[in-house]
């Protein structure tokens, strides 16, 4: 017995998984069963990652009413300046996570002066222009709005990162920003915040101006001078607190070039290194679901991560990775697709892939705005990928799992130490129209370290209402989860199943399942 019987068991499993799956890679029902076989196989001798236990992240954007796309006004009133403060719903929903990360900021936040005393200018709106960089005026952020939000930050035990304001001073010519970035503004903000005492995780310079930048670039030289002028007036403001806010930049979309550059140049002045991903193209395509159910589509950003987290190791940057924000479909989503259950298949993807690179931090665009955000805009009930953030939330731990599926391509597979026990936890997303039963295998004999004890495998099965992958209703294990009708937050059950058994995942679902009787010694 002992390994080699293990591993006669396995290769046996193998033969017999590999059976049933069609050249297609799964595409069809196995013969007579209808399902496949197939098997999760978890290395866990040692972590391949880490992330921060407050992984997911949210923002909060700037975008007025009058953002439109494609015929489409989507956001409502869900900008930083407009947000209903204090809504018992959006409270609930934040509490969920005790804490969750929200960033601040999006394209106007470079058109954003502060209404500090002496900013010397007027602090009027936003106003639609399509002439101006980025289709709007410049806009202000009143002091009053921003002691009305940090009341409601402090109520919901949010931490917060503000994306301030980067070409503040530059000459803006032919898509490019030149000249040192003027940081009075943006100091004397900094020097308010501190003033009333508010908390901030992180202090962020610049959106998207990155590489070839949308609408405008920094170069990666005036960049890190740029972000070496915030690290040291975030020194001096805060020299009498303690932990000092994180200095982040530069929240653009990676370039690798530019990203070398930047990340050798900046030295220490930067703590972390954001990047922003809308993998799947402009919100009105009509592809997007079948961008969405396409494992070899969904593997390409991949390229991204592999690639900063090369970069940082081989620059020696002290710097860690986030993704600071992440929309998937640009211009504000797409209705029925960004908003419903089919965009879990996508958003639990890139979590459990930018965590296997070792990425800390993941912002969701957005809490609340566009077609995109983890709450409906107009009434904050909880769309789909709520559910699915706070499953990960609350299941998937820091240590992250060296993790393979064998039986089809069409299983997308993760695992994590878990958050809530000496066990793991293991995310499976089926992509295909066909079940699959999987087994779970542990490479360099470690599933010798399993304890059963008599306790049963937890597992979260997430459907869509009705089979319909585009329904705004999602189901936990075949029950409908929504708000109650005092507006709280569903529990989240799982089932109970016995560990002999397989997992069985069901065509186009999402499965959360929690193995508390595994130890292995990557999660001790």
């Amino acid at each position: 017995m002992g390994f080699q019987s293990k591993l006669l068991g396995l290769c046996l499993w193998l033969l017999f998984a590999s059976s049933t799956v069609n050249e297609n890679g799964g595409e069809g029902e196995a013969e007579g069963g209808g399902f496949l076989k197939g098997i999760v196989v978890i290395n866990g001798k040692s972590g391949i990652g880490n992330i921060d236990d407050d992984f997911v992240c949210a923002t909060l954007d700037w975008w007025p009413p009058e953002k439109c796309d494609y015929g489409r006004c989507s956001w409502g009133l869900a900008s930083l300046l407009n947000l209903r403060a204090n809504n018992h719903l959006v409270l609930d929903c934040f509490a969920a996570f005790s804490p969750l990360k929200i960033r601040l900021g999006g394209t106007l936040q470079d058109k954003v002066i502060y209404g500090t005393e002496d900013s010397g200018q007027p602090c009027t709106p936003f106003v639609r222009n399509t002439s101006e960089l980025f289709g709007f005026t410049q806009g202000c952020l009143p002091m009053h709005r921003w002691d009305e939000l940090n009341a409601f930050f402090k109520k919901s035990g949010a931490k917060i990162i503000f994306g301030l304001n980067a070409l503040a001073g530059k000459s803006i010519k032919s898509n490019s920003a030149t000249g040192p970035w003027n940081y009075t503004n943006s100091e004397s903000f900094i020097r308010y915040t501190v003033s009333k005492n508010y908390t901030i995780y992180g202090w962020e310079l610049g959106n998207e101006l990155s590489g070839n930048g949308v609408g405008t670039s920094i170069s990666a030289d005036q960049y890190a001078s740029d972000v070496a002028v915030l690290r040291d007036i975030v020194q001096n403001v805060y020299k009498e607190v303690e932990p000092k806010p994180l200095v982040i930049a530069p929240g653009g979309f990676f370039d690798a070039n530019w990203f070398n550059e930047f990340i050798t140049k900046s030295g220490k002045s930067v703590d972390v290194i954001t990047h922003h991903i809308y993998n799947l193209g402009p919100g009105v395509s009509e592809d997007l679901v079948q961008k969405i159910l396409n494992p070899s589509y969904l593997d390409g950003e991949a390229n991204t991560f592999s690639g900063l987290k090369d970069i940082l190791r081989s620059t020696g940057s002290s710097a860690t990775a986030w993704v600071g924000e992440a929309g998937g479909a640009y211009n504000s989503g797409h209705h029925l697709v960004s908003d419903a259950f089919v965009y879990s298949f996508w958003y639990l993807d890139q979590l459990g892939m930018s965590a296997s690179y070792d990425t800390k931090t993941y912002c969701r665009q957005s809490l609340i705005g566009g077609n995109y955000g983890l709450l409906n805009t107009s009434n904050f009930v909880p769309n789909p990928d709520y559910y699915s953030a706070l499953l990960w939330h609350r299941l998937m731990g820091s240590n992250v799992l060296s993790t393979t599926f064998q039986g089809t391509k069409y299983i997308r597979a993760y695992a994590h130490c878990a958050k809530q026990s000496k066990g793991i936890t293991i995310l499976l997303l089926n992509l295909n129209s066909t079940a699959v039963e999987t087994e779970v295998f542990f490479s360099n004999n470690t599933r010798s370290l399993w304890h059963r004890s008599g306790r049963a495998r937890e597992e979260y099965h997430l459907t869509p209402k009705d089979g319909n992958l585009q329904s705004q209703t999602m189901m936990l294990n075949g029950n409908i989860l929504s708000v109650n009708s005092g507006g709280e937050i569903p529990a989240l059950d799982p089932l109970y199943v016995n560990p002999s058994t397989p997992i069985r995942v069901a065509p186009f679902s999402i499965v959360f399942a929690h193995l508390p009787y595994v130890v292995l010694p990557a999660c001790s």
